[in-house]
């Protein structure tokens, strides 16, 4: 136990020395009908250095991650978006999910700037999640709810460029596990049959796609006891889920336990906000997590109106403060993507710019964008309410 207590402690210092060297490196600034940036994703291709983000004014911009010079832009009215991914083997295809019913495939090798596929979903699907599976041969969307249904849509993402502007139909969907919209969809790192979806009734379900049917393919259904915004998987071979809600909570669970008497709920906190101080300032949202393998430690990252952001480590005992970045955005941040291979950060937020944070980097001299004065697309999309069942895993 000593052992591991100084190992942890030096993985932590580690990483609180990486993110206090963050300096901007570069700074995208965007004109002020794109609004928001919601999304952020970068090529993961060997060699590439490509990142795309989605914007509330329903576009999606493709940047030279060293640079941030501008590469393409694709648009999808009158869509909503509702995520940006690439591929994971080929760098040359985005992916994102579109209110319209479809995931769109966006082939950037070719000239034209219509989608490559289209991923059609049922009737009256309006899709506000994705994901692709590791091994790029799933894709999943969720719903919002219709009436009485909420559905997780699957595809066979093989084959998207055979032809331009071609239509695939689902290979079938889960409707059952969910009664609200499925507002986050996350496959296993490694594990392509596993999946994670979250929803606004509170639920958190993993599945192992593989069995035969929705009801046999239900691993285990965990509880937030609030909608659900973020999730994610963590912890050794990624056999850990955890999650962040719309009232700015946080529950962590171990599915190592589900065939154990111990308990699987790791950490549960139900507003962040007023357990975590930052310099004598509480937080005042939760943006995301990631789990930084190579120093086994969930991370978890939150902000403050004001632009700032802040990193927080995770453990059983709550969340604790590592380190602040100030001096880059001027508003909320709703987006990030920390690559630990170089230790790089990309954040973007709601004063519209797209920011590039490097070890000991030096920024040219640039102002500030304003805070945009428009109501978040994040919210006027999103219905919070409380979940009324109880979770079936203790």
């Amino acid at each position: 136990m000593f052992l591991n207590a100084v190992l942890a402690t030096v993985a932590m210092e580690k990483i609180k020395e990486q993110f206090s060297n963050l300096r901007i490196a570069h700074r995208c600034m965007l004109t002020e009908d794109l609004a928001y940036l919601l999304d952020i994703d970068i090529s993961r291709s060997e060699g590439s250095h490509l990142v795309a983000v989605s914007c509330s004014n329903k576009s999606i911009r493709v940047y030279n991650r060293e640079t941030l010079s501008l590469l393409r832009e694709y648009s999808s009215p009158p869509s909503l978006l509702s995520g940006v991914l690439f591929a994971h083997a080929s760098a040359g295809l985005l992916f994102s999910a579109c209110s319209d019913g479809t995931v769109k495939c966006w082939d950037m090798r070719l000239a034209t700037s219509e989608p490559a596929q289209l991923f059609c979903g049922y009737p009256s699907n309006v899709f506000v999640s994705f994901d692709i599976s590791c091994n790029d041969l799933v894709i999943c969307a969720g719903t919002e709810k219709v009436e009485e249904d909420a559905f997780m849509v699957f595809w066979d993402a093989r084959g998207c460029t055979n032809s331009a502007s071609s239509r695939k139909e689902p290979l079938g969907a889960y409707s059952e596990s969910h009664n609200d919209d499925i507002t986050k969809i996350r496959f296993h790192p490694l594990k392509p049959n596993l999946v994670v979806s979250g929803s606004t009734d509170g639920l958190v379900n993993v599945f192992d796609i593989s069995k035969d049917n929705e009801e046999d393919a239900l691993l285990s259904t965990c509880n937030s006891d609030s909608s659900v915004s973020f999730i994610g998987w963590s912890g050794k071979d990624y056999w850990q889920v955890y999650c962040m809600t719309h009232e700015e909570g946080f529950c962590w669970w171990d599915l190592a336990q589900l065939d154990t008497e111990e308990p699987i709920l790791l950490l549960c906190i139900p507003d962040a906000r007023e357990v975590v101080s930052m310099e004598n300032a509480k937080l005042q949202y939760l943006i995301g997590g990631l789990y930084h393998e190579k120093l086994d430690k969930l991370l978890v990252v939150g902000g403050m109106s004001t632009g700032s952001v802040h990193l927080l480590d995770c453990g059983t005992d709550g969340l604790s403060p590592v380190g602040s970045l100030r001096g880059g955005h001027s508003a909320t941040v709703r987006s990030f993507y920390w690559d630990v291979a170089d230790d790089s950060l990309l954040t973007g937020g709601e004063d519209a710019q797209l920011l590039l944070w490097k070890p000991g980097a030096v920024e040219k001299a640039f102002g500030k964008k304003m805070s945009m004065k428009s109501v978040s697309s994040v919210h006027q999309r999103v219905r919070v309410h409380q979940n009324p069942f109880q979770s079936k895993k203790k």
